[in-house]
């Protein structure tokens, strides 16, 4: 029994594994890029011809019966063909051209039968199908067409050869998935010739630009140039300013020696000057003291004893205007003198001041002339300021004289007085209008018959010195002395 039993299951595990292999030797599948073409019994399939004899089976599996139906496959895959054609275009223009059709059997059973019908023992050969199919056409259309129309737009050829080609195409159950014009041989050189003109304005214009350019870049750098050139007249302009700065410095700096010297004299001038003027003044001072003054002093004295009293009051006032007179002439002698020598002074300290803002200016090479500028200066200064002593003192022996005819005036005024009372030595009555009035007016015509004499005796004096002293050994004084012998005239009222 247990024998039995072992006997059937091994008989069973036998048929199982029988059944096994017969499936699989009947059982096909289709790969994604192929399809399975069934023949040896009759199929329909939608969309083909009735009677075709083959079934298609494409993505699935399906039970071939061994002996009895034949299973062979055909390729989904992309196909690839390259184009070499050889086209004379519409104006008669031989080109080669070069492109690729990329292409595969349709998807559709019609397509899949269509191809099998005609490639399915020969699917090596389908390239050169295709390529003899393209050929055609292309060269069919190309010579329809110009260069420049193939040259401009080459999607219009090639969409006019897919369209030309889909038909054949579709028969012979394949779909071009891309068609592409690579390159337009031109053995006879037309394309470049038509490119020539293109390329010359091309050249042209790159010419012009690259001209324009170096125009642009010769401009900026002249500008640049130019820059560079007034940059470094600027700094050579400093640099020089800067230099005679340095230069002005030195000359300064060697001349302050000789300017220290001449102002040093100059300053000894000037303190020169000022005791010339100190001296003069005290030259002047001790005249007014030792002459004038006692002069003075001794003529109010005389005048006093030899008038009346009647005429005190007359003689009062005349000795009062005279002293007046003396004085604002002291003071105008003084005052003259004074400004003189403060003239003096003035102008040696201008002339100092300008020759030392010349010097300064001046080169080293004038140094040693402007040295003996100041040293002529100084002698000049000098000399004027001793002259101008000399002139001080003789202006007051001239007012020394003035003093000693004053005085002799005073010694005679009686005389002076009787020889002006005279005029009226003839008149016996003599009336006098306006009271005071009146008689201080007759004084004063007396005191102007004086005055006359005293202008008479002035002018004597001068004339005395113009001529020199006198031979008789007779003295100026003496000559005054003699005055009242002269005529005095006399205004009669």
């Amino acid at each position: 029994m247990p024998m039995f039993v072992g006997v059937v299951a091994g008989a069973a595990v036998a048929a199982v594994l029988v059944l096994v292999g017969v499936f699989k030797l009947m059982w096909r599948v289709a790969e994604p890029n192929e399809a399975l073409i069934i023949s040896g019994s009759t199929h329909r399939t939608e969309g083909l011809e009735a009677g075709m004899g083959f079934r298609i089976v494409t993505g699935r599996g399906t039970l071939v019966l061994p002996g009895v139906q034949a299973v062979r496959k055909l390729s989904l895959d992309l196909n690839e063909t390259e184009l070499h054609v050889d086209c004379v275009t519409h104006q008669g223009i031989p080109l080669k051209v070069r492109g690729v059709v990329i292409f595969k059997v349709g998807d559709d059973f019609v397509s899949i039968a269509n191809a099998a019908r005609r490639f399915l023992d020969q699917q090596k050969l389908m390239s050169e199908r295709v390529h003899n199919v393209f050929a055609g056409h292309l060269r069919s259309i190309v010579g329809g067409l110009t260069v420049e129309d193939m040259i401009r737009d080459r999607d219009k050829l090639t969409g006019q050869t897919r369209a030309a080609c889909g038909t054949e195409m579709e028969k012979l159950g394949l779909i071009v998935d891309s068609l592409q014009i690579h390159e337009i041989e031109d053995p006879t050189g037309y394309i470049q010739n038509l490119a020539m003109p293109h390329a010359a304005a091309v050249q042209r214009d790159a010419r012009i630009a690259q001209a324009e350019a170096n125009r642009l870049a010769t401009e900026a750098e002249q500008q640049s140039y130019a820059r560079m050139a007034e940059a470094t007249r600027d700094s050579e302009i400093l640099q020089a300013g800067y230099q005679a700065e340095r230069d002005h410095a030195g000359a300064k700096a060697r001349q302050a020696g000789p300017l220290a010297d001449a102002a040093a004299r100059q300053e000894v001038v000037v303190q020169e000057t000022r005791v010339a003027e100190l001296e003069a003044d005290r030259r002047e001072q001790q005249l007014q003291a030792d002459i004038r003054k006692p002069a003075d002093a001794k003529a109010y004295e005389k005048r006093t004893l030899a008038e009346a009293e009647r005429d005190a009051r007359i003689s009062a006032a005349q000795a009062k205007a005279k002293e007046t007179e003396l004085a604002a002439a002291a003071e105008a002698t003084r005052v003259k003198t004074a400004a003189g020598a403060e003239a003096q002074a003035t102008e040696a300290r201008g002339a100092a001041a300008a020759t030392a803002t010349r010097v300064t200016g001046e080169a080293e090479a004038a140094s040693a002339r402007a040295r003996g500028l100041a040293e002529a200066e100084a002698v000049k200064a000098k000399g004027l300021a001793e002259a101008e002593a000399i002139k001080a003192r003789a202006a007051a022996l001239a007012e020394n004289q003035e003093a000693v005819v004053a005085q002799q005036l005073a010694e005679n005024w009686p005389e002076i007085v009787r020889a002006g009372a005279s005029a009226f030595g003839s008149v016996d009555n003599m009336v006098l209008l306006n009271g005071a009035d009146g008689m201080a007016e007759l004084f004063a015509k007396a005191l102007t018959m004086g005055g006359t004499g005293l202008g008479l005796a002035r002018q004597l004096l001068a004339s005395m010195n113009q001529n020199g002293p006198s031979t008789n050994g007779t003295s100026p004084h003496n000559g005054i002395a003699g005055a009242p012998s002269q005529k005095v005239p006399v205004e009669e009222g």
